[in-house]
């Protein structure tokens, strides 16, 4: 096919040979761009057939897309993650797609299954279909911004994709901590720099507001006890947000 699968890592040895072995269900082209992994993740992908290139580390993936897309020689790219899988359905259908010349489309959303510790899919709490553009026609791709959580700039026509990536998040609760913190604290850093203000019913605020959209409104409680668990948890992460905001306005004015 002409295609190749791009996956950014950074200390994914746990993830990264199942996530290449997934990729291979789409094309043998797969490139692994690391962002200075200190544990066995290179050498897992070298013995898995990708092909290495290093990037800077950075505490999210962002800044290493457009880079990881300029590597590729082909004119379709996949951008995959090594805690998400491809799946056959996945594969054949994006086959079948790229392989039709009568389409116009240039880049498309895929819908991403997220599945808390592997154990539950979450179809609730705002968090199906969660869209995500990772399949592009290189030759329309502009670029990617380099702020956490962005999205492609890509010229010509979207289409969207049926089938889902397999995403296998939140499996071990001291990650999830230690990630919250590094997002979060990234988060709070374009607030401050947009001079948005926090104060201690900032906190109250947020916190409720998040809870009710992930529990209530989206209708989390479907999902039983993880929904709850996960609504409670997303409502901590946007807490700590303005809890950060609020230390770096502090910080300013002393």
């Amino acid at each position: 096919m002409d295609l190749t699968v791009v996956i950014n890592t950074y200390n994914e040895e746990e993830n990264i040979a199942d996530c290449i072995s997934s990729a291979k269900l789409l094309s043998d082209d797969i490139i692994v761009i690391d962002m200075e992994s200190v544990d066995k993740t290179t050498t897992l992908a070298k013995t898995h057939g990708a092909q290495i290139f290093s990037f800077h580390h950075s505490n999210y993936v962002e800044p290493g897309r457009e880079f990881g897309i300029s590597k590729a020689k082909t004119d379709w790219v996949f951008i995959l993650d090594a805690d998400e899988r491809l799946t056959q359905e996945l594969a054949k259908e994006i086959n079948r797609n790229i392989k039709n010349q009568f389409l116009s489309t240039t880049h498309y959303r895929i819908p991403r299954k997220n599945v808390f510790g592997k154990v539950k899919w979450l179809k609730n709490g705002g968090w199906w279909p969660d869209y995500q553009v990772r399949l592009i026609n290189k030759k329309h791709f502009s670029s990617w911004p380099k702020r956490i959580h962005s999205t492609p700039i890509v010229k010509g026509q979207i289409g969207y994709l049926k089938n889902p990536i397999l995403h296998y998040f939140h499996g071990n609760i001291e990650k999830m901590v230690e990630k919250t913190i590094e997002f979060e604290n990234i988060e709070s850093d374009l607030l401050y720099n947009a001079k948005k203000e926090a104060d201690v019913s900032t906190f109250f605020r947020k916190f409720i507001a998040e809870f009710t959209r992930r529990l209530i409104i989206k209708m989390g409680f479907l999902d039983g006890a993880i929904g709850f668990i996960e609504s409670m948890y997303q409502a901590f992460s946007k807490t700590i947000t303005y809890l950060f905001l609020y230390e770096k306005n502090r910080s300013k004015k002393t």
